[in-house]
């Protein structure tokens, strides 16, 4: 897959309502110039197993051109490139319909919300 077409790219669970939440606000600061793909997608599947690890599917990821940053390590890197990023508008619609009830309930928001903060990573891409 050639997914260095796309970067930056942001990296999210599209079956958690918190993280879908979390990936349309990136994609409004952004102003749609970051490339919005969740975990169990297509791509998503292909990146995890070309530059992730077994620890992708804990955190969100952010990868530039030289690293993937996972989760709290992803922060930083994320808020520059909305910055200084001067990408086109890529226009990604990010859909919730993978998200059932499990996933909106108290206890799935507070251990999503938890896992940005403790969890930390970061892969030089080759």
């Amino acid at each position: 897959m050639d997914y260095k077409k796309n970067i930056p790219i942001v990296v999210f669970d599209n079956q958690c309502y918190l993280c879908i939440k979390f990936a349309k606000i990136i994609n409004f600061f952004a102003k749609g110039k970051f490339s919005i793909i969740g975990h169990y997608s297509k791509t998503g599947e292909a990146i995890r197993k070309e530059i992730l690890d077994d620890s992708a599917l804990d955190m969100f990821w952010f990868i530039d051109e030289k690293n993937a940053y996972g989760g709290r390590a992803a922060l930083i890197p994320l808020l520059k490139s909305m910055i200084t990023s001067k990408n086109k508008q890529r226009g990604h619609v990010i859909n919730e319909e993978d998200c059932g009830e499990e996933c909106k309930n108290p206890k799935a928001v507070f251990l999503r919300s938890t896992s940005l903060l403790s969890n930390s990573k970061t892969i030089k891409i080759h």
